[in-house]
């Protein structure tokens, strides 16, 4: 077995201090995300959906290209949101009524810390931006 120089030593030291720190973020984002998102009560209607609340985090081409719609939901747990048909409802009812055969469904995601920073803090920027536009409006009707 190969012993390790103090250079690899050195090396490896970092990689792990650099985990922790990443590590050590997402945890802080996670309760942060989870705190503006219990303070926007009632959560807002996901765009074209009938039964999902969230708000979707896109954080643009930091993103990973392969993954679906993330979004951030009541709960302030990132999810990834797909839409589809229920054809087990369509067959159970005999209809095709849309909102009985809309299939929307939130999978919970679990992501490397790496990852979850960039997703929760583009959550946390669009729920602090519902937060604000919701306190604007307050303000005016007052």
């Amino acid at each position: 077995m190969k012993r390790m120089n103090e250079d690899e030593r050195e090396s490896l030291a970092r990689k792990s201090q650099a985990d922790r720190v990443l590590e050590r973020a997402a945890s802080e984002l996670e309760v942060l995300l989870k705190e503006a998102s219990a303070a926007l009560r009632p959560f807002p209607s996901f765009p074209n959906a009938f039964f999902t609340n969230a708000i979707e985090c896109d954080p643009g081409p930091a993103g990973d290209p392969d993954r679906g719609c993330v979004v951030v939901g009541e709960d302030g747990e990132l999810y990834e949101l797909e839409f589809g048909v229920d054809h087990d409802a369509v067959e159970l009812t005999g209809s095709w009524d849309p909102v009985t055969a809309r299939k929307e469904e939130k999978r919970p995601l679990t992501l490397h810390p790496r990852d979850y920073v960039v997703y929760a803090y583009s959550g946390l920027m669009a729920v602090t931006e519902a937060l604000l536009e919701r306190a604007a409006e307050e303000g005016e009707e007052s």
